[in-house]
Formats: C-alpha cells, sequence, structure tokens
C-alpha cells in the first residue's frame, strides 16, 4: 500500500508555501507509506504531488515518487500493483532500447504511456491501482484508477482547488480546506 495526495490550483505564487502545503498533507497518509517520501510542485503550470511509498517490488531509490518518464513529459504518483507489468516490460522492450532505472511496476507503467498514450495503456493494464499523472507537454492532469475501484481515488473543488488523493484525511493538511460537500455540478470551476 501506497498513498499519494495532490493540488491543481490558480497560479501559484509561492513555491515553498505549496510544497509545504502539499508535505502537511503526505505526512498524514505515513500509514500508507513508511519508507519513502516526495513532493514536486510545478508552479508555472498550478500543480503539485506529494506521496508516501512501501516499497514492495522495487526496493531501491529507483522506486521514488513522485516519478518522471524518461522522456521527462510525464510525472506520477501512484498506489496499487500491475499484474501484467513484466509482460508490458518485455512488450515495451520489444519495441524500443529501454535502459530501465529499476524494476518499479510504476516505471513500466511511465514508458507503457509514453509508447501507447493514457487510454491504450489503461486498456492494457490488468491490477488493482490508482494514480495522478501529469502530462506536461499538453498540460493535462489525469486520474484513473482500477475498473473495480480497489484502491481507492478520491477528489474534490474546495476554494478553488482541486484536491485529489489516497484518502479524504489528507486534504485536511491543506490550510484552505473547507470539510464541506463542493457543488461540483452545480459551479463553473476554472483553473
Amino acid at each position: 500500500m501506497c498513498g499519494f495526495v495532490g493540488i491543481l490550483q490558480q497560479p501559484i505564487e509561492n513555491k515553498k508555501e505549496v510544497i509545504n502545503e502539499i508535505t502537511r498533507m503526505t505526512e498524514s497518509l505515513i500509514h500508507r507509506g513508511p519508507d519513502d517520501n516526495g513532493v514536486w510542485c510545478d508552479e508555472h503550470r498550478c500543480i503539485g504531488f506529494g506521496h508516501r511509498r512501501l516499497a514492495v517490488l522495487d526496493l531501491s531509490e529507483a522506486g521514488h515518487q513522485p516519478m518522471f518518464s524518461i522522456q521527462k513529459r510525464y510525472v506520477i504518483v501512484y498506489n496499487g500493483e500491475i499484474y501484467n507489468f513484466y509482460t508490458l516490460r518485455k512488450e515495451l522492450e520489444a519495441k524500443n532500447n529501454i535502459s530501465w532505472r529499476g524494476h518499479s511496476d510504476t516505471e513500466v507503467l511511465l514508458a507503457a504511456i509514453e509508447e501507447w498514450g493514457f487510454e491504450q495503456t489503461l486498456s492494457k493494464l490488468v491490477g488493482m491501482f490508482a494514480f495522478a499523472l501529469w502530462d506536461s507537454k499538453k498540460q493535462i492532469l489525469y486520474l484513473a484508477r482500477d475498473r473495480m475501484g480497489e484502491k481507492p481515488l478520491y477528489y474534490g473543488i474546495n476554494n478553488k482547488i482541486l484536491f485529489f488523493g489516497s484518502e479524504l484525511k489528507a486534504f485536511q493538511g491543506h490550510s484552505q480546506w473547507q470539510g464541506k460537500i463542493c457543488q461540483f455540478f452545480t459551479q463553473r470551476h476554472t483553473f
């Protein structure tokens, strides 16, 4: 089990403040991942991720998250297990000469998205997972989870900030969070 959090908001004025907010949110998930943690923020694109890691498949630093794709186009925070990641890895290796950094299914997931795109990769995945993926080229945030919803993924808009993550309680670590039902479908929101 791992845990992740993230925010998408209006232009970020103070990157250090945003990193502190995401760090507080991430710390509330220590029970989901005591082995490692990481925070990433792109103040130019108004996005930030936090991750708590429980190292299972790849115990090395190569499994650290948030993780960037080889081409640096994508950054991901991920929770779960892709059961067919070894098969996908072999399929990717047959097409490309990939210099893998480690042995994690997260790295394979990123390489698959770079090779086949988001939707085609999702259709190939077998497992239990939830993740947030930022496409820096298209400036699109993708939130996805397995077909059965086995791994949790919560999201909501509060004070013009999109919050997402593995547990609702993590949102309370952000100073702008207000614990109320959002009116997403009755209000128009732009970022």
